[in-house]
């Protein structure tokens, strides 16, 4: 591949359009564009895409993990013809803008949010995931759907985080040659010199990993070089490959090389030699030459669109040829579930016997897999406990391996939690409908908590299944009962933290969870058997909260989740003989009850009566929705369960005595429900 004056002039291009976004906001990091431009017009002026369908299905991927600098995509997204006006540039990190401080899913062109470090280059490995599962099932003789690339970005910032360290052990195992990283090696973060605390061989490490590592010498410049990386690392089909190019940070900069150009805008004196030494007018700014727009156009725009049509006419005859995996993918390209799916969903009514939710869960998985090609998922080593894997799955591995093949649909993650999660919000960002799920224990779903936060806020539906969510772990102590867990997610905006109480209740949450196309989900099911419930369903408990068993002129509301919605149960007995009334409310889900209608919520949490919370966690969740609560505001104990249970006062006879003093307290008062409020 050659390059000549008008690439040259492109990458300066580049350079100076990113450091004029980040000088007219006074805010945000022109250091690693200006280091990183050669190698971003090498990658994109033959990336396979098309600005005018951003979410072209074959399209080649690219991931800036490092996305403080991600002036340095915009500037790329505007020159390509994606929809990012030259004023869009100029109100980089204003309030409202399309040019986010970081880059955000929701904008043209850009794959995934990125900013915590780490989370990018786990993201990319998910897209490769998923590409090669998307590869294996709709690839057929003479017709290839799909054989795109995933590029990232990434720094020293991202390969210090333990979470890249996770996802890129596994994509070595996986042998993902369609994953293309190159890393940034330029020294630099901003505490200073990467020596400070930094003196790993990063290409050894990768090499551990088993991936191939390439380096260029002279990443400033050297478009030749990075070309030549690129195109053997694409001859490497059993490998991904890490590309460690060595650049200068802030390169151009009077600051070059330094840890101030990091983080901070260029002075109004650099800026004007750099345009200078560039062969720039030194007094005018955001300036992209007409040539440097045709160039991306005649690289990258035109032949994507030639191969996003050309791509729609492959896939018209492939639907005439394999008409049911054509109409297969259409549906999910559609970003439709198959009819009736949720006809499969089991159901239950008091007469079947009792069973823990983790074993719920799975029948779940196992009524429901073959009804849904897209759903994926696996289990942070813990398929046993977790029990994510139908009997008919097949692993997702290397064919060579002989565990399974890229068909397959369920992974095995290791003890690798957090890169689980970010792996999985990668395989969401792919598209294709894919419904990735991941289980663990619901305590070391904290270990995830970066990569739920970006699941959340990107709106990447996809699935925790955490089991053994409370002290009913019993013997494995406080290290393993998530007491507080709950708490935290249910305090993050767009998250469904599902606790349910039984197979109804189960059923409901995949329901919701597998038909949200924006909100992920938290399912935390219990080790312990649970009974199935008089007055539950799956219509009910798909709105978050219900009333289980209503009474006449109530004296209280007991309201629960998961195994202590029995509990309850069990306390309004032992009430009732003592001459107090008591009505029971499940509440399965905050934000799915949240969002229904204000006289739902009422007729459920109703005035007239004191609520009293009941769960085997934190109170701190709880404010909303009762005037007291009933849990644990410490860690927990090791113990047989139903003598950790006894222990904290959760029996039958502990809930009443509780209740008991709640409705003595409130006895004569006028009480309100507490979602009367006035904001």
């Amino acid at each position: 591949m050659s390059f000549g004056d008008i690439d040259r002039l492109a990458v300066s291009t580049i350079r100076l359009l990113s450091v004029d976004q980040v000088s007219k906001a006074n805010s945000g990091h022109p250091g690693a564009p200006l280091g990183m431009a050669p190698a971003a017009h090498v990658v994109w002026t033959q990336l396979n895409a098309n600005p005018k369908n951003p979410d072209w299905i074959a399209r080649d991927r690219f991931v800036l993990s490092n996305g403080h600098a991600c002036a340095l995509l915009y500037s790329l997204l505007h020159i390509s013809g994606y929809d990012f006006s030259m004023d869009d540039l100029k109100n980089f990190r204003q309030l409202g803008s399309k040019c986010p401080g970081h880059p955000e899913f929701e904008l043209p062109g850009v794959e995934v949010t990125t900013g915590p470090l780490g989370q990018g280059i786990c993201n990319a490995v998910g897209m490769a995931i998923a590409q090669k599962n998307f590869a294996a099932t709709y690839n057929k003789p003479g017709f290839t759907l799909s054989d795109s690339y995933v590029y990232t970005f990434l720094g020293d910032g991202c390969l210090q985080e333990g979470v890249s360290s996770e996802a890129s052990s596994l994509a070595g195992h996986l042998q993902l040659g369609n994953l293309i990283a190159i890393y940034d090696d330029n020294k630099i973060t901003i505490d200073g010199a990467t020596s400070v605390s930094f003196d790993e061989d990063v290409a050894k490490r990768y090499e551990a990993y088993g991936w191939e590592v390439l380096h260029v010498q002279n990443g400033n410049d050297d478009l030749e070089a990075i070309a030549a990386a690129i195109a053997k690392a694409k001859l490497s089909k059993d490998k991904p490959t890490l590309i460690k190019m060595t650049t200068t940070i802030g390169y151009g900069s009077l600051h070059a090389g330094s840890h101030s150009v990091h983080g901070s805008p260029l002075k109004e004196d650099d800026l004007k030699q750099m345009r200078k030494a560039f062969g720039f007018d030194p007094e005018k700014s955001f300036v992209v030459p007409q040539e440097v727009y045709d160039l991306y156009q005649a690289k990258l725009a035109k032949p994507g669109a030639k191969a996003n049509q050309d791509w729609d006419a492959c896939f018209a005859k492939y639907q005439q040829k394999y008409p049911e995996l054509g109409a297969d993918l259409a549906r999910r390209l559609s970003g439709e579930l198959p009819a009736n799916w949720c006809s499969k969903l089991p159901t239950y009514t008091p007469a079947d016997s009792a069973v823990a939710t983790r074993k719920l869960s799975e029948i779940v998985f196992q009524n429901i897999y073959d009804e849904l090609p897209e759903m994926i998922g696996g289990s942070a080593d813990l398929t046993p406990s977790n029990l994510t894997r139908w009997k008919e799955a097949v692993d997702f591995q290397p064919p060579s391996s002989g565990f399974g093949d890229y068909s397959g649909r369920y992974i095995r993650y290791g003890i690798r939690e957090h890169g689980m999660a970010a792996i999985m919000n990668g395989i969401s960002a792919f598209g294709a409908n894919y419904k990735a799920y991941g289980g663990t224990f619901l305590n070391f779903v904290s270990y995830a908590a970066g990569a739920v936060r970006l699941s959340a806020l990107s709106g990447h539906p996809v699935i925790y299944v955490a089991t053994h969510d409370s002290i009913g772990v019993g013997e494995d102590g406080p290290t393993h009962q998530p007491i507080e867990t709950l708490a935290h997610f249910r305090a993050m905006p767009n998250l469904h933290v599902w606790r349910p109480a039984d197979g109804n209740e189960t059923s409901a949450a995949y329901k919701v969870a597998l038909e949200s196309k924006h909100t992920p989900s938290v399912i935390a099911l219990s080790r312990q058997n649970l009974p199935q419930l008089e007055g539950s369903s799956v219509e009910k408990a798909v709105r978050g909260g219900y009333v289980l068993q209503e009474v006449n002129n109530a004296d209280i509301t007991l309201v629960g989740t998961g195994s202590e919605v029995s509990l309850a149960v069990d306390a309004a007995k032992v009430l009732a003989d003592k001459g107090i009334k008591a009505r029971i409310v499940s509440m399965p889900d905050f934000l799915a009850f949240d969002q229904q209608p204000q006289d739902y919520k009422l007729s459920v949490l109703a005035d007239g009566a004191p609520i009293m919370s009941v769960e085997v966690l934190t109170t701190k969740s709880w404010g909303k929705y009762a005037h007291e609560s009933f849990g644990i505001d410490s860690f927990g104990a090791s113990g047989k369960a139903p003598e950790v249970y006894k222990h904290f006062g959760f029996t039958p006879e502990g809930v009443a005595s509780k209740a008991e003093k709640v409705v003595s307290f409130y006895k004569g008062k006028d009480v309100c429900s507490p979602l009367n409020k006035a904001i």
